[in-house]
């Protein structure tokens, strides 16, 4: 029987998150006990029982400012045995692939973005919507759960394999990739008034914000998917990857999400980048980043989500076919590298005394306009 090979960084989170949840769960129901048994000793009820909390593992806005960890660990604890299913899949599934496609240093980067700055930012929704309406539940809400990782996971895929289609039901629903995070989003949308799950909503979209602009601004890709070889390039500036439409109408599928939600996206989208800018944390792509972000795209869109996993023990003769891919995407990344220089070298050329032309994406976040 083949043995499971789960990279370390996955193991690890798979681990951390099967104890904390368990751990916190038994806290959790001990200090319920203990309520309900202080109740029938004093024939009183104290009607506590919604701040059945654990501040030091999980995300409390009213107790957790003084555990900054939480930011970090709530993101691996759930508190039911379905949500920790699902996380657990996400992590074994997603982990996997992630892991190995930008190695353990890179992912860890990715985790630690996808679970800090949602949960830090729900942690502020909350306080706020405590300070608004006055609602004491606010402020004792949990925030947990891997939501966040999960709407991250997607649009990572979304970036590395846009075209793979997921067969589901023997082939009865075929989904592409790239149509995964809009309709995790919607789920989570639609489910926060309906079921009362209004963290999982709040942590979807965040995580999602969260994650798109690390990849598109920030994470450092390289030549061959997996490689140790120095960076090449800072995000991905390609136009598939853009929030809503550019001015190519041809790839208007390729995006993130319908076109009625093109222009409230957008917006936002370009608020988020002018704080960025503003800030000096965020700089304009070229042209050249385009170029090579581009080409970098259309080698991915070749990919599939079996290619980067390595062969499986007992494969025999696909370790040959695994090193003719590999071979063949170090000569797209040699080819989208080639570019890059041109076009630089183009810009430098034909800039001349006056100011640089090829300056991009100058007021909106989710797209650049050659």
């Amino acid at each position: 029987m083949a043995r499971l090979n789960i990279p370390p960084l996955t193991r690890t989170c798979l681990l951390i998150c099967t104890c904390l949840s368990i751990l916190t769960g038994a806290l959790r129901y001990r200090a319920r006990m203990n309520e309900q048994s202080q109740s029938d000793s004093s024939g009183e009820s104290e009607g506590h029982g919604q701040f059945f909390t654990v501040p030091y593992l999980t995300v409390v806005p009213a107790l957790s400012i003084v555990y900054p960890w939480t930011f970090v660990t709530s993101s691996l604890i759930e508190t039911n045995i379905f949500t920790l299913a699902i996380t657990l899949a996400t992590l074994f599934y997603g982990g996997k692939y992630l892991e190995r496609a930008w190695g353990s240093a890179e992912f860890g980067k990715f985790l630690l973005v996808v679970s800090i700055v949602p949960n830090f930012l729900a942690f502020v929704v909350y306080i706020a919507w405590f300070a608004v309406t006055g609602n004491i539940l606010r402020s004792y809400t949990t925030i947990c759960g891997g939501v966040a990782l999960q709407a991250g996971f997607l649009v990572a895929f979304k970036q590395l394999v846009p075209e793979h289609t997921v067969t589901l039901f023997k082939g009865i629903v075929k989904i592409r990739v790239k149509h995964f995070p809009a309709m995790f989003l919607l789920v989570n949308t639609l489910s926060g008034p309906i079921f009362g799950t209004d963290v999982a909503a709040v942590l979807a979209w965040l995580g999602f914000f969260s994650s798109w602009t690390y990849l598109r601004f920030y994470k450092r890709s390289f030549p061959d998917l997996g490689s140790n070889q120095a960076p090449s390039l800072k995000g991905d500036a390609s136009e598939i990857f853009a929030i809503s439409p550019t001015n190519n109408a041809n790839t208007a599928s390729a995006y993130f999400f319908p076109d009625p939600l093109h222009t409230p996206i957008a917006l936002l989208s370009s608020i988020i980048y002018n704080i960025l800018l503003a800030l000096h944390i965020c700089t304009p792509f070229s042209a050249a980043d385009v170029s090579a972000s581009n080409s970098q795209a259309q080698a991915r869109d070749s990919a599939n989500l079996s290619t980067l996993l390595g062969p499986h023990p007992g494969s025999g003769g696909r370790v040959g076919s695994a090193r003719a891919e590999a071979e063949r995407r170090r000569a797209l990344a040699l080819k989208a590298l080639d570019q890059q220089l041109h076009a630089a070298a183009n810009k430098n050329s034909g800039s001349g005394g006056g100011a640089p032309s090829a300056v991009l994406g100058e007021t909106r976040l989710d797209h650049t306009d050659a």
